[in-house]
């Protein structure tokens, strides 16, 4: 029997899940390269240690940028190094792959992902869209004759679909999530108080204030650097205004959800607002992200169990009954 491997391929972090053995790799999507020679130096959580902090000949880039390719050699070193890791594990050589991929993606960018999982080492390469993903590691049966809305909040995408009969009806993706929501905390406090800080120390910020609506206000003092002197230079920041800082990206999340619901069905819609609508991702982590959505829509939401596994609990699911799934797997051998 092929031993067979799930990999949720994000823009943030890259998952990896075994069946028996659930997710057994769970590291950024970082790869650290020598520019002189144009070597791997680290990949994963090794990599992401070194951003920021890198000499002039070394740089750690994400080579998944809003959950597609942006770099394919780069990539194909992380899903390599993600394939040689477990690998060593289950005594393989070549897996069965399943990868998700957003529902957004062109022929073009999905043969990239197969060629780069064949390159590495899998003998079969299937790709699935994450909102079906998402929504089979949510605990949401695909397979029905009703619909069900999920929104997953990634850290290049929002993947808004609303899924039938093992397909999806309508959706949407967005290139605004967690990086956009990031970068708007970086900006805001460069403008506001000539502070340059790292991409770390953002996220650090949206972690601890971080809300989609105005919440009792709290503070964080942070450190970085002075734009204008050039000198280290501490300063305190309050929620408010990190709440203000994302209202734009949140707005084009929210009218992204907007959109679907538009698209969908009648039927469909009426299934939607008795069942409500499932988060998922890294973003459905921000506070009163599903207060915003229901607020904005009039549709119940609720955020998934452990949010940030359900696209590689889903490529679990989809591991264990490929046959059963077949209509929605892309292949390529």
């Amino acid at each position: 029997m092929a031993k067979r491997i799930g990999i949720d391929l994000g823009t943030a972090n890259v998952l990896v899940f075994l069946p028996n053995k659930g997710i057994v790799i769970n590291e950024p999507s970082v790869v650290a390269v020598d520019l002189y020679d144009n070597t791997i130096l680290a990949v994963g959580n090794q990599a992401k240690e070194m951003i920021g902090r890198t000499p002039d000949g070394i740089k750690a880039v994400r080579p998944i940028r809003d959950g597609v390719i942006a770099d394919y050699r780069m990539t194909e070193a992380l899903i390599g190094y993600l394939i040689q890791k477990v690998s060593s594990r289950i005594r393989i050589f070549r897996p069965d792959c399943i990868i998700s991929v957003p529902a957004s993606i062109t022929s073009t960018e999905k043969r990239a992902v197969i060629e780069v999982a064949l390159n590495v080492g899998a003998r079969n390469a299937y790709v699935v869209k994450e909102p079906i993903l998402a929504a089979l590691g949510a605990g949401i049966p695909i397979d029905v004759p009703s619909g069900s809305m999920v929104i997953d909040i990634g850290g290049g995408t929002t993947e808004v679909g609303v899924i039938s009969l093992g397909g999806i009806v309508a959706f949407a993706s967005a290139r605004v999530a967690g990086d956009k929501l990031t970068e708007a905390i970086v900006t805001h406090i460069k403008k506001k108080y000539s502070l340059a800080i790292g991409e770390q120390t953002a996220e650090d910020i949206k972690k601890h204030l971080g809300s989609a609506l105005p919440i009792e206000t709290d503070t964080m003092d942070i450190r970085g650097r002075d734009v204008l002197t050039g000198l280290p230079k501490n300063v305190t920041i309050t929620s408010e205004e990190v709440t203000i800082a994302m209202q734009a990206e949140l707005r084009e999340i929210v009218q992204t959800v907007k959109n679907v619901l538009q698209e969908t069905p009648p039927e469909l819609a009426s299934d939607i607002i008795e069942k409500g609508i499932v988060i998922t991702g890294g973003g459905a982590l921000l506070k009163n992200i599903a207060e915003l959505i229901s607020k904005s829509t009039g549709v119940p939401c609720t955020i998934a169990e452990d949010p940030l596994y359900c696209v590689a609990k889903g490529t679990g699911i989809m591991l264990d009954s490929l046959d059963k799934y077949k209509r929605v797997l892309g292949q390529q051998r």
